[in-house]
């Protein structure tokens, strides 16, 4: 028993119903060199989360989490490490899957728009707080224990 002899192992889901996206855990450094991450609130759904959106056809994860960020924030950044993943079930009830990197911010400035109408920059602690989805404070462990962002 435990073993598969034959057997193949195919997802639940079909691959192309799988609803495909990425994002960014935008950071800066303050003054005192703390970091602050960006958290936005979206007001078609009333939650604050972590920029974010659906790969177009033929992009990459990575691309789709830069491209995201700029047009739902404002910000120009780097493209860091990658911190993870989120699973969850859309309001359409279909699986999502959400690759996130840390980002550093280059420039740019924040911009209200029809998707994001609100960005604050944070701690990790009130970032907690905030977050709307425990699968959004769950990514927070892995940034927080990233040796990058501790202070110069």
């Amino acid at each position: 028993m435990g073993q598969l002899h034959g057997a193949t192992l195919e997802p639940a889901v079909p691959a192309a119903e799988i609803v495909r996206a990425a994002g960014g855990i935008v950071t800066r450094r303050t003054p005192e060199g703390w970091i602050e991450i960006a958290v936005v609130h979206r007001p078609a759904r009333e939650d604050w989360s972590f920029p974010k959106g659906k790969l177009e056809q033929g992009e990459e994860f990575e691309e789709c989490a830069l491209r995201e960020v700029t047009e739902e924030t404002g910000l120009i950044c780097q493209l860091g490490r990658f911190v993870g993943h989120t699973q969850y079930r859309d309001r359409k009830d279909r699986p999502k899957v959400v690759a996130y990197w840390i980002m550093e911010l280059v420039g740019g400035t924040f911009r209200p728009n029809e998707e994001v109408d609100e960005l604050r920059w944070v701690s990790l602690g009130a970032a907690e707080g905030i977050l709307t989805y425990e699968r959004d404070r769950e990514l927070l462990l892995v940034v927080g224990a990233a040796d990058e962002l501790s202070p110069e």
